[in-house]
């Protein structure tokens, strides 16, 4: 029997990337996928297509995640579609790195909105499902440099590290009715986001990994692919560090 078969799972920012790899593998475990991105385009219609061809049910859904009012109008949606939600993987994210004293107000605003209070969204929509059926599982997708700091990421960094607080206290209010919440702290994984880097950056990178490379999308969705399936279903609140002994 696969991990997942007849769980239904949403994961937010999932047309490429990390989020893309978490939903093809969830699917490949029999998982039925509700996704989220901000446009319904092509590329929401190319990966409908792609998750469909491991037999299971999926629908994308456009929904900016930052705003309260459009994520409980989604998740309503989903529920209505699928009938239940087992596991939320809260992946949107972006980045407007950048110094401190060169950091606008707009910056910081946008990626505290995207990052960490689409997770308080989506979390916030998705409890009473998960509190009925007295089971589920919440996947935060925060990262290393929220666990470690990094400089010229203050903003990204500050909400990064404001999931894994988000995280360990959801697990302890929730952990009465059976829903576990976990974070994946990702280090220097190769997507479009990291590919956008001058090629002696990325280099630098790799040489400060024990791993000495970069990790790949599908090795972060194997760690999700765990959380939110039995084999953890005494693991919560914590954070797991998927970084190739970067962070350690």
């Amino acid at each position: 029997m696969k991990l997942l078969e007849g769980k239904t799972a949403i994961i937010t920012g999932a047309t490429r990337g990390i989020g893309k790899a978490i939903a093809l593998r969830f699917a490949q475990e029999g998982c039925n996928i509700a996704f989220t991105d901000l446009f319904e385009d092509e590329n929401m219609k190319a990966t409908e297509a792609e998750i469909a061809k491991f037999g299971v049910k999926v629908k994308g859904y456009a929904s900016n995640a930052a705003k309260f009012d459009d994520t409980q109008n989604v998740v309503a949606n989903i529920a209505n579609d699928f009938g239940r939600v087992d596991i939320l993987v809260n992946n949107a994210g972006i980045t407007k790195d950048g110094a401190l004293k060169r950091m606008t107000e707009d910056q910081w605003d946008a990626v505290i909105a995207v990052n960490l209070k689409s997770v308080f969204n989506f979390t916030k929509a998705v409890q009473p499902i998960m509190w009925k059926q007295g089971i589920g599982s919440i996947i935060n997708m925060s990262s290393v440099v929220g666990v470690s700091g990094n400089a010229n990421q203050i903003n990204y960094s500050s909400s990064k590290a404001g999931i894994i607080g988000f995280t360990k206290s959801a697990a302890k209010e929730f952990g009465a009715r059976n829903i576990r919440c976990n974070a994946v702290a990702p280090g220097f994984i190769i997507t479009e986001m990291t590919g956008q880097l001058p090629e002696e950056v990325r280099k630098a990178w790799e040489s400060g990994i024990p791993l000495k490379r970069g990790g790949e999308p599908d090795e972060v969705a194997k760690v999700c692919l765990f959380l939110g399936s039995d084999l953890s279903s005494y693991v919560s609140g914590q954070v797991i560090n998927v970084c190739g002994a970067m962070n350690t």
